[in-house]
């Protein structure tokens, strides 16, 4: 699943506070994005349907959590990614990204040894 800028904020939230209320989300969210209350909870009931929000309405207020996790959500955006603009070559990929931005010695060295691990 493909998630928006949008969502990614709105699940940056849930993810660093473990779950909150309403209020507390709009709170988080104001200053960056200028969102009203409306707005936030518009957003955070779309993203229920789409799976990605669960909300414990047991609670008084509400809680709301992501349903999935970062880690979660960053590997299917790194799949899509790989998948769409290197057709799933992740070596096509990694080299792109060195011939473009120099890495540290200790980063060579820790991707040196990644990749040895690997038996590539």
């Amino acid at each position: 699943m493909k998630l928006s800028d949008r969502e990614w904020t709105v699940l940056g939230v849930l993810w660093d506070t473990g779950g909150a209320a309403l209020g507390e989300v709009t709170a988080a969210l104001r200053e960056a994005t200028g969102w009203s209350r409306n707005t936030v909870l518009t957003y955070l009931t779309r993203m229920e349907a789409k799976g990605l929000v669960s909300i414990d309405k047991g609670r008084c207020p509400h809680c709301y959590q992501a349903a999935l996790s970062r880690e979660e959500c960053q590997s299917q955006a790194r799949d899509s990614f790989l998948q769409n603009v290197y057709q799933g070559a992740a070596g096509d990929l990694v080299a792109a990204f060195l011939r473009e931005r120099p890495i540290s010695a200790r980063e060579r060295a820790e991707l040196r040894r990644l990749l040895d691990e690997m038996e590539v």
